[in-house]
């Protein structure tokens, strides 16, 4: 027991200090360094909350439907119910409809922005390690071959928004409960 609270504790040093230590490179210029337990999970609490909600539709249980303009994620749990998440979409421009499949999942995933969003933000870097100041924050579950993907962020007062170029952001604590309970395979349908 004591090895495991040494090893928490330990954990949490490190992270707190890399976190610092990214703050204060103006990774993120006019924003207020979040405290370690906002950057860690996403914020205090979701603009949404993650709540129980009837569902009438159709699709197989462990299947998610992410309606873009309620700015909502469904994981449908198959007994008449799904779990509803609040989410930042894509912004006017960037939104997009169609199924995909989950083909891959990772942790704390590191991040490459497109050459695309690079032109248009060249400020950004050409690669960042995952970590607290990562923008696809604690988990990532990648849409088939595309470059979408449902992760999530280190701005959890984007959630609500349609701010993305595409992706489907959540607060990181949405986030790893989505992750731990999808499958690679798991069908995401992508409504209006």
């Amino acid at each position: 027991m004591i090895r495991f609270v040494f090893t928490v504790v330990a954990f949490a040093c490190s992270v707190a200090v890399t976190g610092s230590a990214s703050a204060q490179t103006g990774a993120f210029p006019g924003r207020e360094p979040a405290s370690f337990f906002e950057r860690l999970f996403g914020g205090p609490i979701s603009p949404t909350a993650r709540r129980l909600v009837a569902w009438a539709g159709a699709q197989r249980p462990g299947t998610i439907v992410i309606s873009t303009s309620q700015r909502r994620l469904y994981f449908v749990l198959g007994t008449g119910q799904a779990i509803q998440y609040g989410v930042g979409v894509g912004r006017p421009g960037f939104t997009w409809t169609g199924i995909k499949t989950v083909s891959m999942k990772r942790e704390w995933p590191s991040w490459s922005p497109p050459a695309a969003m690079r032109r248009r933000r060249p400020d950004l870097p050409g690669y960042m390690e995952g970590g607290l100041g990562n923008p696809l924050g604690a988990r990532a579950l990648y849409l088939g071959s595309s470059m979408y993907r449902i992760h999530g962020s280190n701005e959890p007062e984007t959630i609500g928004y349609a701010v993305s170029s595409g992706c489907i952001r959540m607060t990181n604590a949405d986030v790893i409960d989505l992750y731990n309970r999808t499958r690679i395979g798991t069908r995401v349908v992508v409504l209006r």
